[in-house]
């Protein structure tokens, strides 16, 4: 009990720092230092297995990190690095903005607006996959999508609350959250994606889609809506120069999943993971850009910012995962998680009741923070001890737990792309939630709903 009551403190604080715009890295690390360092003091166990150990224990617990750096850097840093260079380099070349344009373009012909929003609503979180940034896709959206919705008679916060959910699931095989899930829970991250993502994001995306059709004419009617001017208000800075590329671009963000899809279903001899096929992906990609331009010396400029992108995952991505990790040790080596989860058996709580929890913790950390990155790298670690104690499948844990922090994030007012969003509509970020509210919380409730009847046995 001493170990629970040490780490809830430690845990405040830690949230208290975050809360504060810290950086969550060095607050993270710091708080799973503190954890381990007492842990050690009060003489509650090894930091490290015999084999691994120092030889000096109080040393052990930065041995923890180098060899968790050691481990995330090679392989599932590797993946979340490639991914986001390739992301990177899909902006750069203008192949991401000629993706959404071509996607959104039938769109334009349906005449009916809240229709036309439940769709776009269902698209957008289809295209979120081939586009890293859940801001800048927001604000791409804004600039291609915002002004159709608003013209053809939908509110301002209507059309907003549908581009403020673009990425609100957060599913995708190559999103950094989802990786380092699949790897917690044993798999990679294809199988992880199609036999577990794909069935319940289907009904989550369905869902959300839904509740805006339904919640979003509803508040429209309530407010006495008239047609209002489609002017998005976005600062020239922020905004890129869009680069003028064949239509035919839009595919080339899809070239590692259809790679993936192709090697998966059709020549199943060929072992394709995410990175090979990634790496295929640029090599394509480069070449198609020497066939158009004939400018070498464009075509390795433009490949830098692949590298500027593996660069930022790492300082970004990779770090905050061996961050979590590291807080998750510590949380783990007082012994809090083995107490609290004794208390929850004694006063009945079963798998599901452990789901709801976790869950629930990485709701709520997700509304006060405005991310739910940082509360997912650092709880998710905990996952498989948990499911072990609690006798179900590791995944029944991180599938809900991915999700929501991702659902989550287009509930808070202080989210980036709930800021970018209301930002450039002109609207309030609080009157946007509200918006956002019931849709996503819809789909919350689906998910954790499917999550039970398709996988718990």
């Amino acid at each position: 009990m001493l170990g629970l009551i040490i780490a809830s403190v430690i845990v405040v604080i830690v949230a208290r720092y975050v809360l504060k715009k810290y950086p969550p890295q060095p607050v993270l690390f710091v708080g799973g230092l503190a954890m381990m360092f007492i842990a050690v003091a009060l003489n509650m166990g090894n930091i490290l297995p015999a084999k691994q150990s120092t030889g000096l224990i109080w040393l052990d617990t930065f041995e923890f990190i180098k060899q968790t750096f050691s481990t995330r850097a090679a392989n599932l840093g590797l993946v979340i690095m490639v991914v986001g260079g390739f992301s990177k380099y899909m902006d750069t070349i203008g192949a991401s903005t000629a993706l959404v344009k071509v996607a959104v373009k039938p769109l334009h012909k349906i005449g009916l607006p809240y229709l036309v929003l439940a769709l776009t609503s269902v698209l957008e979180n289809f295209l979120a996959m081939f586009i890293g940034s859940a801001s800048g896709f927001g604000l791409l959206l804004m600039v291609t999508m915002f002004p159709v919705l608003v013209n053809l008679g939908v509110s301002r916060l209507a059309a907003a609350a549908v581009i403020a959910t673009a990425s609100a699931p957060g599913w995708g095989p190559a999103a950094s959250d989802n990786i380092f899930a699949a790897e917690l829970a044993g798999m990679d991250i294809i199988p992880y994606f199609f036999d577990y993502q794909v069935p319940v994001g289907l009904c989550t995306v369905a869902a959300i889609a839904i509740g805006h059709f339904f919640v979003q004419q509803w508040f429209d009617k309530r407010e006495n809506h008239s047609v209002e001017n489609a002017k998005v208000n976005i600062d020239p800075i922020k905004l890129k120069e869009e680069i003028p590329v064949p239509g035919f671009y839009a595919l080339l963000p899809t070239i590692p999943l259809c790679l993936i899809l192709f090697f998966g279903l059709v020549i199943k001899s060929v072992n394709m993971d995410i990175t090979l096929a990634t790496f295929l992906g640029v090599a394509f990609t480069m070449l198609v850009e020497y066939i158009r331009n004939r400018d070498g010396l464009k075509i390795f400029n433009d490949l830098k910012s692949f590298w500027d992108g593996m660069g930022l995952q790492m300082a970004a991505v990779v770090t905050l995962v061996v961050a979590g990790e590291t807080f998750a040790k510590g949380l783990m080596s007082l012994g809090a998680i083995d107490t609290m989860i004794t208390a929850a058996q004694g006063a009945g709580f079963g798998g599901i009741g452990m789901m709801f929890v976790v869950v629930g913790i990485i709701i709520a950390s997700t509304l006060v923070m405005g991310s739910g990155n940082a509360p997912f790298f650092a709880f998710a670690p905990l996952a498989p001890k948990i499911a072990a104690l609690s006798d179900i499948h590791p995944v029944l844990l991180l599938l809900p737990m991915n999700f929501v922090s991702n659902l989550a994030r287009s509930l808070s007012p202080i989210a980036a792309v709930m800021m970018v969003v209301s930002g450039a509509a002109g609207v309030s970020p609080v009157e946007l939630a509200k918006r956002t509210c019931i849709p996503v919380t819809l789909g919350i409730v689906v998910n954790i709903a499917i999550t039970l009847i398709l996988f718990y046995k």
